[in-house]
């Protein structure tokens, strides 16, 4: 079998090797195909992240798996390499009365660290997004960023025969969470397991839980503290989790301040809600208001 072929997108014209700059803040996992009402549009932690990273002034790049079908334009000057997929992840949410039902409709191809360009290996802030279990829990040893994030959610799904996803246990999480500097997951990730929190708040350095309209929870240092939402009016949560991933993350890595961080991205999370889809990636207004209120 072949090595999969490595491609640049730039914009939709664009589409060749060339020689890759360094990056900042590198987001890998699977860009998403995210099926709505109001029919496909473009997904997944790495597109919220990278493009949140650029409003925030760090020069992003994506490594991926992605279909033909999915038109990549929405990130328009962020580089993106990939490997081959005859399809990309395919999500489909159903909302019934019982609240919401995943369907993964279609898987990506896995995701090889071989792909990432080595001067990406040594970014300032590498951010491991799975969304569909796409990639293995270890960096390799050539990889070495001042900043290791992680989104796990991914590792935390799996599916059935007609796709509907549900939790699964993260097997053999214990040498990932050790090694990095902060990981985000949502109270809908471990299905509120207040046990599992626990764990996983000893087993790492920097655990944020993310509760929707309620904000978030911060554990660190032995240290648990709450950070409220704004009230806004929601028009889509989709990314509000990723964005704030990122947000979190970057103000992070800056200040080396995780409380002034959660409130920063918890703002910043907040304002993203009342747009849809990655029209809630922060404006450079909402970005100068959010670091007024933090810094008051």
């Amino acid at each position: 079998m072949g090595r999969p072929y490595i491609f640049i997108r730039y914009n939709l014209l664009m589409r060749s090797l060339v020689s890759l700059e360094a990056v900042e803040y590198l987001a890998i996992g699977h860009a998403a195909h995210d099926l709505t009402a109001d029919g496909a549009r473009l997904g997944g932690t790495v597109a919220y992240a990278a493009l949140t990273a650029r409003a925030l002034g760090m020069k992003a790049g994506i490594v991926t798996a992605v279909g033909k079908e999915t038109p990549l334009d929405a990130l328009n000057g962020i580089p993106v390499v990939s490997s081959d997929s005859l399809r990309s992840a395919t999500f489909e949410n159903v909302y019934t009365p019982e609240g919401r039902v995943q369907y993964l409709r279609a898987q990506a191809a896995r995701i090889d660290f071989n792909l990432v360009p080595r001067s990406w290996r040594g970014a300032s802030i590498i951010h491991l997004g799975p969304i569909a279990n796409e990639m293995d829990m270890s960096l390799p040893e050539d990889f070495s960023p001042a900043f290791l994030g992680i989104t796990p959610q991914g590792w935390m799904r799996q599916w059935d025969a007609s796709g509907r996803v549900f939790r699964c246990d993260w097997l053999n999480s214990e040498t990932i969470l050790q090694k990095a500097n902060a990981v985000v997951v949502s109270r809908e990730d471990v299905s509120g397991d207040h046990e599992l929190i626990e764990r996983m708040a000893h087993q790492t350095r920097m655990l944020v839980v993310t509760e929707g309209a309620e904000g978030c929870v911060l554990y660190w240092n032995g240290d648990r503290r709450r950070f409220r939402a704004l009230e806004v009016d929601e028009a889509d949560a989709t990314g509000a989790g990723d964005i704030f991933a990122a947000a979190f993350f970057i103000r992070l890595a800056r200040t080396r301040d995780p409380w002034e961080a959660a409130r920063f991205a918890t703002l910043l999370a907040s304002h993203s809600v009342t747009r849809v889809g990655l029209d809630g990636i922060p404006t450079q207004a909402e970005i100068e208001l959010c670091l007024m209120e933090v810094l008051q």
